[in-house]
């Protein structure tokens, strides 16, 4: 059972209740107990996994972490993943780095493509992904310059998916993203914050439209700095 449908069971159940102390139903009360049981078993796997990968790190090529609602997340589709993992390849070169904030799904997909010579570094609030070792930096898009400070103007190019459709936190994403850029930006986010984009990064939205594996009903776009279209999606059909 997920976080989000044992929310809702409790949530319903209170605004049902007359009394002034509301006790919980037998049911939504083992809905609760199952779902706390299942997140202390996935927290445990996961520090296995992490324990096991200081040994062999392909096993976190299979590590399979379920979307946080509460943290805004939602996972690529197969497609968009592959689109946008093999362009940033291409502009990283043989040798490059390249900076994931907040995206996840498109640094799970570059660790299966990328050579050992590339450098992909997530920088991702939700800290289950530790898993990954050095290859994850905390980032929290409150304070966007919180970031080690040798890895300004680092990467090749940095791509960013900002958790959350508001000003502040696409403001707040730019300027870590500008910090640690030294070429190509890529930004994935929502097609009302394009006139934002623009003015922060002077980014222009693509043709190229990110999709999701449970489908947004915002409507999602990609944005670059560059021609995106021109290679992108060429070089993906061929």
């Amino acid at each position: 059972m997920s976080e989000e449908q044992v929310v809702d069971m409790i949530f319903n159940e209170e605004k049902d209740e007359d009394d002034d102390e509301p006790e919980l139903s037998l049911s939504t009360l083992a809905a609760l107990n199952e779902f706390i049981s299942e997140k202390k078993e996935r927290e445990e796997r996961l520090r296995s996994i992490a324990e096991s990968a200081e040994k062999d790190s392909k096993i976190l090529d299979e590590v399979v972490l379920e979307e946080d609602w509460q943290l805004s997340q939602f996972w690529y589709d197969d497609h968009t993943s592959a689109v946008l993992a093999r362009e940033v390849l291409r502009l990283a070169g043989s040798e490059g780095r390249i900076a994931c904030i907040s995206c996840p799904t498109l640094y799970k997909e570059l660790r299966k493509l990328k050579p050992a010579s590339v450098k992909a570094q997530l920088f991702e609030y939700d800290t289950r992904f530790s898993v990954y070792g050095e290859d994850f930096t905390f980032y929290d898009y409150h304070s966007p310059l919180e970031v080690p400070r040798e890895l300004g103007s680092s990467f090749e190019v940095v791509v960013a998916d900002p958790p959350f459709l508001s000003e502040e936190c696409l403001t707040k994403t730019a300027l870590t993203m500008r910090y640690l850029s030294k070429g190509p930006l890529i930004l994935c986010t929502g097609s009302i914050m394009e006139d934002l984009a623009g003015r922060l990064l002077q980014l222009k939205m693509c043709a190229f439209q990110p999709k999701h594996r449970n489908n947004l009903a915002n409507d999602f776009r990609c944005y670059a700095n560059y021609d995106f279209d021109s290679t992108a999606l060429i070089n993906h059909e061929t």
